[in-house]
């Protein structure tokens, strides 16, 4: 760390660090598989939710629909999602990912679990334990995080 980054010295900066770690080897895997960051997280919805509209995608992604249309058609480009209109309603497409998009993003719980563990690994079971207990007393009357 050079002297123009802070120090992360804090309870709470050592919190943020550890989110830190977390997002780099999702990124890092993500970019392995010539994504985005966006693009992953549509292809893991999509295999979640299969038929998504794209309007949904938006809300999801607080995006617009346009920023939608064009991430969504470059997927398509590269055969890693569908979209298919619905018989009796021609206007309404819904999106697919396909067998290579959603083999592209398998292995992602397991890859963030693996970094989880690589995280946690100086500390022993009863350390992890009160760990654990101490950021549930922590989060117990904090909002749960939303997408929204």
């Amino acid at each position: 760390m050079n002297a123009s980054e802070p120090a992360l010295t804090g309870t709470l900066g050592l919190v943020r660090w550890i989110g830190w770690a977390q997002r780099k080897a999702a990124e890092d895997w993500i970019r392995v598989r010539e994504l985005s960051h966006e693009q992953a997280f549509v292809l893991g919805y999509l295999v979640r939710s299969p038929g998504a509209i794209q309007r949904d995608i938006a809300q999801l992604t607080r995006t617009s629909a346009a920023s939608v249309s064009s991430l969504v058609q470059g997927l398509e480009r590269r055969g890693l999602v569908e979209r298919r209109t619905e018989r009796g309603d021609e206007r309404s497409k819904r999106v697919y990912a396909t067998p290579d998009g959603a083999e592209l993003v398998a292995g992602f719980d397991t890859a963030m679990a693996a970094a989880d563990e690589t995280i946690l690994a100086p500390l022993d079971e009863a350390e992890r334990a009160a760990l654990h207990a101490l950021l549930m007393k922590v989060t117990a009357d904090l909002p749960q995080p939303t997408r929204s």
